[in-house]
């Protein structure tokens, strides 16, 4: 699915150090399909021993809706687990913001279709303050100009180039390829030994 802009309203997770088995635990990684992962997402922060849904978890409190999820610093850490990607994108959420992304959750994350937006943590917390203490604010990030903006706001963001490509048209690796078969196929025949 091709990404160019989102505006929505967020979810705050204004915790650090979010690991991956926090984000999906080990023991709900039985499937190879990436969907159905949603149910379990955050599942030992929603809910209770007993299965109850715990109502101090900021995805069980209604006020807080919305494709762009905001986390404290080091999102993504712990193993390699591509299911965490999987699930934070089955669930709904574009995007995650945070000041650290763990190298190998932002590389699966944008395989995967889900932008992680790393901003300063000058901007992260005043961001954090607003959607916690208002949960209808809009926050805007357009993937084409590199920028994530709220209120009066905005912060520009980096992105590996061929990723951005990816994102904006849609294309997973494989797609991107023939994408540029001709650009190959010319090369290669530009190329050949006579």
């Amino acid at each position: 699915m091709k990404f160019t802009k989102v505006v929505s309203t967020a979810v705050p997770l204004p915790f650090e150090d979010i690991d991956t088995d926090q984000i999906i635990p080990a023991r709900f990684l039985k499937a190879t399909t990436r969907e159905g992962f949603a149910e379990n997402l955050f599942r030992d922060w929603r809910y209770t021993k007993d299965y109850t849904q715990n109502p101090d978890f900021v995805l069980n409190q209604k006020a807080y809706t919305g494709e762009i999820l905001v986390a404290g610093r080091n999102f993504g850490c712990g193993s390699s687990r591509e299911h965490a990607a999987w699930s934070l994108y089955d669930y709904g959420f574009k995007v995650v913001v945070s000041s650290f992304f763990a190298d190998i959750f932002k590389g699966n994350a944008l395989n995967n279709g889900l932008l992680p937006v790393q901003v300063s943590d000058a901007f992260l917390k005043p961001l954090l303050e607003t959607i916690s203490s208002r949960p209808q604010t809009h926050v805007t990030v357009d993937l084409e100009k590199q920028f994530i903006a709220f209120e009066d706001k905005e912060e520009y963001f980096d992105i590996n180039p061929y990723k951005k490509e990816c994102l904006l048209n849609g294309y997973d690796d494989i797609d991107y390829l023939v994408s540029i078969k001709h650009d190959i196929e010319a090369y290669e025949a530009s190329s050949k030994i006579i």
